[in-house]
């Protein structure tokens, strides 16, 4: 069903509860008195009832229609238009869900449409009819009541999001690889808050803006200065949770340089050893074969070599052998080689 509250009321008190639509403007102009429609995901014919009976701006309806709307404030004449997000922080999943309300305000009525869950606008109602001395106020009053319960509903949404950035900051230090992922997925949710929040300053400013030229309540004024005030701390903790994200991953990017440098040193450090130990055993190679070189000489059996039949050419030959390892061998030394 997606008229979820349906209401007539005069001097801040419920009258009337009309079934149907019509029943409430026929109700409303009987009695000269506030409607109060809440709608739920409601079908085009019931936006366009309620935009023939109030004479709502086509733009604006359009966007109600449309949905996926940024937070706006926008007056046509008599009639304000006001967007916003709501959220609400879901502990099992850890996230963050958005939502959508338009809410339309005008002379005598006010329409609430959801497009989410949230926020909780029955609450708002119970709690404006608890107190109909601000209800008597008119549609300016229920306007402020909804801007308080969204930022309200905030609350809860940037302490959730300050407790995973404090897991996040631990978990940069464990070497966790899948932090990166999760930073990055966290720092996309607080972008998303703050398109939410930011806009509500100036929406809270406007209306603060035209108090006077509109003939706002000064106790009214006083409750959106309030929900300003509220905004503004809820503005500054998400920037603040922004720049957290942005310090852990560059923290997470100094932690996987390092590692990957320490990785590069151990690396050229077992390099270096093994070079060590090729050029040893290179040197070593080298050597063996200066002999080996001789006697390989020595050993083909030719007839016509003087030194087979030189009482000297023995000793000669294991002299030659002996001198070149040994220069070799100074060589490879002076080298480091060896």
């Amino acid at each position: 069903m997606t008229i979820v509250d349906n209401a007539v009321y005069v001097e801040g008190k419920r009258v009337d509860n009309p079934e149907n639509l019509d029943s409430t403007y026929e109700t409303m102009r009987r009695l000269q008195g506030m409607a109060w429609i809440g709608l739920y995901r409601p079908d085009t014919d019931e936006v366009q009832s309620v935009a023939r009976e109030f004479d709502l701006h086509h733009l604006a309806v359009d966007d109600t229609v449309a949905a996926h709307q940024r937070p706006k404030l926008e007056r046509y004449d008599q009639t304000l238009f006001v967007v916003l997000r709501p959220a609400r922080y879901l502990d099992d999943v850890e996230k963050v869900e958005f939502g959508e309300v338009h809410v339309f305000v005008g002379p005598d009525f006010v329409v609430t449409i959801r497009h989410a869950e949230s926020p909780d606008l029955g609450r708002v109602r119970r709690r404006l009819e608890d107190s109909p001395e601000l209800l008597r106020l008119g549609p300016e009053a229920v306007l402020y009541a909804i801007l308080d319960q969204v930022v309200d509903e905030y609350l809860p949404v940037a302490a959730g999001l300050e407790n995973d950035i404090d897991e996040i900051e631990d978990q940069v230090f464990t070497g966790d690889p899948a932090v990166a992922r999760r930073i990055y997925d966290l720092t996309g949710e607080v972008i998303d808050f703050q398109r939410a929040t930011h806009p509500l300053q100036s929406i809270l400013e406007a209306l603060e803006r035209g108090s006077d030229k509109y003939h706002v309540d000064l106790e009214l004024r006083r409750h959106l200065r309030d929900v300003l005030d509220h905004t503004i701390r809820i503005i500054e903790r998400a920037d603040s949770s922004r720049a957290h994200l942005q310090t852990a991953l560059s923290v997470h990017a100094t932690l996987v340089a390092q590692q990957q440098n320490e990785e590069m040193r151990r690396l050229t450090l077992t390099s270096l050893a093994q070079n060590e130990e090729v050029k040893k055993v290179s040197a070593w190679a080298a050597i063996l074969f200066a002999p080996t070189l001789v006697g390989t000489i020595y050993g083909m059996n030719f007839e016509n070599m003087p030194e087979l039949n030189w009482t000297f050419g023995y000793p000669m030959a294991l002299l030659l052998m002996v001198a070149t390892s040994v220069t070799l061998f100074f060589v490879f030394k002076r080298q480091h080689w060896l």
